[in-house]
């Protein structure tokens, strides 16, 4: 299992967590088991939606017997119970009462991760960033009952103005290679629609969502994520937007290679489905490679974006290329280059002032992007500045 940092918060986390959904109508036993066979094979990332006391109770018992720095908690805000059914709410003396109930049956202290729940529309945003909520939310961080504060969201312009706030250090969000074709949306319910993805050509990656990780991942806010498998779309070939299925390591790598994000909650109900989801741990590259589903899909058009996927390599002169251009996109959204991201860019072994122009990455690029011309731009705006940055940091010794 390979460990991530949480964005900002320091908190490491593994690449593959498991959901909450997995544990509803399961037993004391069953429970204990699920978190078991998680631990045992490295998984310590939870996240836990869940109103139903049954579940916040048995998963409570469940970890309990485990060390509490041995597991990250993403606990949600503002999930209650009611006449024993799941109920989101915004009143809060039922945020409250909620919350303490989810400690209380979870047996926690604190939680990693408050995770505001499911805010979808701007009128909902802005009614909790500007009232009651958010302040609880904050006194519970500054009390040290939750670590970090997050957010959970479909909507990728709602993620974005959770980022610009500054007060969000995590995002759980929908990312998979199909939603990614799709522009935001205040109506989660388009995600799951028939014809969603039958009646639009695509052009790639929506620039919005784009924009999202690349901000992410220059503001330090993590994106975990939800909906990896597309609720199922992308393991079946009828119903999938390329035509063709994915393979769940193939999606798990399509969203542990977008920029910013920590991990991937898989739900899952039993310990064949988390040992399905391990087989991303010993996968070979050409078994994670799904730049040929999306590559060859009718009516949608990827070219000329890089989709990191690493099909460029090898490198006559081991440049990373897939690395480099994801420096390159991120550092093109802003007015000026972080020193973090001149930072990561000097730590590569070999850089883009290498390229040879042999053009053999471009020959193996499925998407047809223009790598050679990726490279000088690269060169161009990093070179300069990392030969000023690393003057500065001799000076500053001397």
């Amino acid at each position: 299992m390979q460990y991530r940092e949480l964005g900002r918060t320091g908190i490491k986390v593994s690449e593959i967590g498991i959901g909450g959904e997995g544990f509803e109508n399961k037993s004391c036993s069953d429970c204990e088991t699920i978190i078991d066979c998680a631990m045992k094979n490295g998984i310590n990332f939870i996240d836990i939606y869940n109103s139903n006391p049954d579940v916040r109770t048995h998963v409570g018992k469940a970890l309990s017997r485990y060390p509490r720095d041995s597991f990250v908690i993403e606990g949600h805000l503002c999930s209650m119970w009611e006449n024993g059914q799941y109920r989101r709410t915004r009143n809060m003396g039922e945020v409250i009462a909620a919350y303490e109930d989810f400690l209380a049956r979870m047996q926690l202290d604190y939680v990693d991760v408050g995770m505001i729940h499911y805010v979808d529309d701007e009128r909902d945003y802005d009614s909790i960033f500007q009232g009651e909520i958010l302040e609880y939310a904050k006194k519970l961080k500054a009390e040290g009952i939750v670590r970090s504060l997050g957010i959970s969201t479909h909507n990728p312009d709602i993620a974005l103005k959770a980022v610009e706030s500054g007060l969000i250090d995590v995002i759980l969000f929908s990312i998979n290679a199909a939603y990614d074709m799709l522009p935001a949306s205040e109506d989660v319910d388009i995600l799951f629609e028939e014809n969603t993805f039958t009646e639009r050509t695509y052009e790639g990656i929506n620039p919005q969502r784009s924009l999202l990780y690349q901000t992410c991942q220059n503001a330090g806010v993590a994106l975990t994520v939800m909906k990896g498998y597309a609720a199922g779309v992308l393991l079946d070939g009828a119903q999938s937007p390329f035509g063709n299925a994915m393979t769940p390591v193939q999606c798990l790598h399509y969203c542990l290679t977008r920029p910013a994000v920590a991990s991937i909650m898989v739900g899952v109900s039993n310990t064949d489905e988390i040992l399905a989801a391990l087989a991303y741990t010993t996968a070979y590259d050409a078994q994670k490679d799904y730049s040929m589903v999306l590559a060859n899909a009718p009516k949608r058009a990827f070219h000329g974006h890089c989709m990191y996927c690493g099909h460029c390599a090898p490198c006559a002169k081991k440049i990373d290329i897939a690395a480099v251009n994801k420096y390159l996109d991120l550092a093109l959204i802003q007015n000026s280059v972080p020193e973090t991201l001149r930072g990561h860019y000097g730590l590569l072994e070999h850089h883009a002032d290498e390229c040879i122009a042999c053009g053999q990455c471009m020959k193996n690029c499925p998407f047809g992007v223009d790598v050679i011309r990726k490279m000088g731009q690269a060169a161009a705006l990093f070179e300069t500045k990392i030969a000023q940055f690393y003057s500065v940091k001799r000076r500053e010794r001397e």
